[in-house]
């Protein structure tokens, strides 16, 4: 086939649609003006608005001619089904018509330019019915010009017409949007837009197979304009002397070669090799793709979209459903459907959610790399690694399901477990200060005896505070415990009852420089002694000893000294919370955990039991009250050793595993079912 250079259009031009009956994809807006012109409502502006390439300006010159057709013989009026033989419609074809005048907004932005289309409003029409202007790219225009065209738009000319196209309706004012008539021009299906391309390569005498025609149509992703680009490209590719393979015939694989596409087959071989845990079949399948002209960030999108559509043949069966997965979805043949389908079936919703997730983290990661393919490398080593890998749940259900011990339970980790590994018991502390945020002052209760152990942080901490004080009250009935108002108060015996006290009255600053701020050298009843931290204010010591002969009614003589003292109380809580920390990491069963989940860390250690509370009024203070107090000494292993099947007081750890996408291991409802085996 020869084809004059000089007189060869493109696709997009030769077979641009001259009536509402050539537009695909668009029957809502051809509905509505059809029952406009018929009723003989026409409105005065239209706003079309959708993505490129979806027909939005040859939409505009449909109406201008719908609208100014006369008929064959002169003597018809507005109608959806143009002749095509008038004046007006010929001219308005051939861009000639002296009434439409079509504007581009995105060189012509100005005040000035818009004066100058308004000042033609003031002529009537030399040819036709309706002078129209067509305004593309409306959006462009500056703030000035849509002000000049605010009030002729509003009450214009009965013989004008506005017809504004856009693909950026934002940027468009609301002022001009509510005196226009909008229509939304949606993207076009795929399916609609493979059978126009195949209705022009029947019209252009030009071969091509069904599947290439279904990728150009899925590439085009709505736009029509862009797939016949894409149509117009790869008819050239075909008939470039006959050299091309295929002989004039345009294949799905010259397509993916001419778009730098994977196969969907190798894709999918992709895909599977990642499932199945084959890192060296997925990367050198990566490899060879990329060598045939694949690029990497299409490779990646080629995984999502199988990630899609077997999450969704997991949903509906067999995908055949109407309004689901169609057989076009499959733009291979009848062998890579079947893998498809089986590979839905033996892959599990969780496995496919967090491989979406991670594909399309992995995506922005490979767009934005220096070198695409080796970060495409990286997304498939994450994902054969995490590929088979269990959810949390149930690998504390195996754990828990192989019975015995803490010991029997772990698996086997790198390197020796000595295996006289004392069982691990949370140090000794005293409940955690009262929040500043709570309803009402805690009151203090005399001890009845030792207080339960508690390894936690935080709001956690806070509640079980609160909870142990409360067992105390319920195992001396016989002291009523008085309001806080009511009562004399008692004297203070250490640093912490001050913050106590502190905290009680709702002195929120103080308590915060009194924790953070204050090293303390020396405490008894009437004097204390402390050197302020860096930065502390200089009338802390002042404030301190007026606040503490308010509250209890004796002087406090408060100084401050040149001494090191003791860490802040701040400090102190962090070093017995590092301490914890220190010493679950020797448990059995923890060390089972994070060698089950490579690169976790324990976050969090809480009573077993005990809720989870909010944060308290000041987070993250709870000091060490063996630091604090000199007298008390922390419970050791050596002085409380644990028989061997006693996993101790230990309540849940919460494990940050980025590889496994994070998330709490154990908590209350796993954590307390697999120390409660004996």
């Amino acid at each position: 086939m020869t084809v004059d250079a000089a007189e060869y259009r493109v696709l997009a031009r030769k077979y641009r649609p001259k009536t509402f009956a050539d537009l695909i994809g668009h029957d809502a807006l051809v509905r509505t003006l059809t029952n406009a012109i018929a009723g003989g409502r026409i409105g005065h502006a239209f706003m079309l608005t959708g993505v490129r390439g979806v027909g939005k300006t040859t939409t505009a010159r449909i109406i201008a001619r719908a609208l100014n057709c006369v008929g064959p013989d002169g003597t018809g009026g507005p109608t959806i089904a143009q002749c095509g033989v008038c004046e007006p419609c010929r001219a308005i074809a051939e861009d000639r018509h002296v009434d439409v005048i079509e504007m581009d907004a995105a060189s012509r932005t100005g005040v000035d330019d818009i004066r100058e289309l308004t000042d033609g409003m003031r002529y009537r029409p030399v040819a036709a019915r309706y002078k129209i202007y067509i305004i593309d790219e409306v959006h462009m225009l500056s703030k000035n010009a849509f002000n000049a065209l605010l009030k002729s738009l509003e009450e214009p000319p009965p013989d004008i017409k506005f017809i504004f196209a856009t693909t950026e309706i934002n940027k468009v004012p609301v002022t001009v949007l509510s005196r226009c008539q909008r229509y939304t021009l949606p993207r076009i299906a795929t399916a609609e837009l493979a059978g126009l391309y195949q209705r022009i390569l029947e019209a252009e005498a030009i071969a091509a197979e069904p599947a290439a025609v279904a990728l150009i149509a899925r590439v085009a992703d709505g736009s029509a304009r862009d797939g016949l680009s894409i149509l117009d490209q790869a008819i050239a590719l075909s008939l470039g002397g006959g050299t091309t393979e295929g002989g004039g015939l345009i294949t799905e694989a010259s397509v993916r070669d001419m778009l730098g596409i994977a196969d969907r087959g190798l894709a999918l071989e992709i895909f599977e090799a990642v499932m199945r845990g084959d890192a060296a079949t997925a990367l050198a399948t990566l490899t060879s793709l990329h060598r045939a002209g694949a690029e990497p960030a299409l490779v990646l999108q080629d995984l999502l979209e199988i990630t899609h559509l077997l999450t969704r043949l997991k949903l509906d069966g067999t995908g055949e459903a109407e309004g689901n997965a169609p057989e076009s979805s499959f733009p291979g043949d009848a062998a890579t459907r079947a893998r498809s389908l089986q590979l839905a079936e033996r892959l599990g919703m969780a496995v496919l959610t967090r491989t979406w997730q991670m594909l399309l983290k992995g995506l922005g990661e490979v767009q934005t790399a220096p070198q695409p393919l080796q970060a495409a490398e990286m997304v498939l080593i994450r994902l054969v690694y995490v590929a088979d890998l269990p959810s949390p749940a149930e690998v504390v259900r195996g754990l828990v399901e192989r019975g015995g011990g803490p010991a029997a339970h772990a698996p086997t980790v790198p390197g020796p477990i000595p295996a006289t590994l004392p069982a691990l018991r949370p140090q000794a502390a005293a409940p955690a200060m009262p929040a500043l945020a709570t309803a009402a002052p805690i009151a203090r209760i005399p001890e009845t005896g030792p207080r339960q152990p508690v390894a936690m942080s935080g709001g956690a901490a806070q509640a079980t505070a609160e909870r142990v004080l409360d067992a105390q009250a319920e195992a001396a009935p016989a002291e009523v415990v008085q309001p806080v108002e009511d009562r004399a108060p008692a004297p203070l015996a250490d640093f912490r009852a001050v913050l106590e006290l502190v905290a009680e009255q709702r002195e929120i600053l103080l308590y915060t420089q009194l924790a953070s701020s204050v090293h303390l050298v020396r405490f008894e009843p009437g004097r204390i002694e402390f050197r302020p931290a860096e930065g502390a204010p200089r009338d802390l010591a002042n404030r301190l000893g007026q606040k503490l002969g308010e509250w209890t009614g004796m002087r406090w003589v408060v100084s401050v000294s040149q001494a090191e003292g003791e860490p802040t109380p701040r400090q102190q809580a962090e070093a017995a919370k590092q301490r914890q920390l220190a010493e679950a990491n020797t448990h059995p069963l923890v060390r089972a955990a994070l060698a089950t989940f490579p690169g976790a860390t324990i976050m969090e250690i809480r009573e077993r039991g005990a809720p989870v509370a909010a944060e308290p009024g000041i987070a993250g203070i709870a000091p060490d009250v063996s630091a604090i107090n000199p007298g008390t000494e922390p419970t050791t292993l050596d002085e409380a050793p644990m028989e061997a099947d006693d996993p101790g007081p230990l309540a849940a750890y919460s494990v940050d595993d980025e590889d496994s996408g994070g998330g709490e291991f154990g908590g209350e409802e796993y954590l307390a079912d697999l120390l409660d085996t004996e």
